[in-house]
């Protein structure tokens, strides 16, 4: 994996969209930043970009992802690599329904993932020094070069859909004391069932997330 490193960008989520786009640039390929002035969050909300936190945005080309991966799954199955990558170096971090970072009760970090082309991106942030009022930050001090050497690393190794769920489903109890929101509706997790393709049942009805 390649790792463009930057001092400021806008959004390395947009970044990076440029940079595919302009066909200089190929999957599988990573940018960072120090400092994101715009960065992008759910439902579109501002992820505020405070320095020394991690910004990251990364893209895989969609051939390469698990055979049983279905791509409304794809922000659970980054999501969880992540996660279970910081849990590796000492972390008690944990996935909230579908893609959110928290320590606690406390969120720390977010990702999204969006469909360009033939390629996945994927952009995640986390705080590691700083958070803004009603979050938290990461548990463990972390270098931003080796977290990310080892997370790639794991990805690489293609981790089927199926055994990332099945360590899913068993953490996601923790998310029904949660609400969530799909399609711009409050959902209370505490209602929903977890399928086995990474949706949720409520009341009778599908839903996906798209992020």
């Amino acid at each position: 994996m390649q790792i463009l490193s930057h001092k400021t960008l806008p959004s390395t989520q947009e970044y990076l969209k440029e940079l595919l786009q302009t066909k200089k640039f190929s999957s599988p390929i990573a940018v960072t930043c120090d400092i994101q002035t715009q960065g992008i969050g759910s439902r579109d909300n501002k992820w505020d970009g405070l320095e020394g936190n991690l910004f990251v945005s990364f893209s895989l080309s969609l051939e390469t992802l698990p055979k049983d991966l279905k791509i409304e799954s794809a922000s659970i199955y980054f999501a969880y690599i992540l996660k279970v990558t910081l849990e590796e170096l000492g972390s008690k971090v944990w996935l909230k329904w579908p893609n959110d970072f928290y320590i606690d009760s406390f969120k720390i970090g977010g990702m999204i993932t969006n469909i360009i082309g033939k390629d996945i991106i994927c952009g995640f942030g986390l705080n590691l020094v700083k958070a803004p009022n009603g979050f938290s930050m990461l548990d463990i001090k972390l270098e931003k070069t080796f977290f990310l050497k080892k997370y790639f690393e794991n990805l690489e190794k293609r981790v089927l859909w199926k055994q990332v769920f099945s360590n899913y489903k068993l953490e996601f109890e923790r998310s029904k004391s949660f609400f969530t929101h799909v399609k711009n509706k409050k959902i209370n997790l505490n209602e929903a069932t977890l399928q086995n393709d990474g949706s949720l049942s409520i009341n009778g009805e599908r839903m996906y997330s798209l992020r």
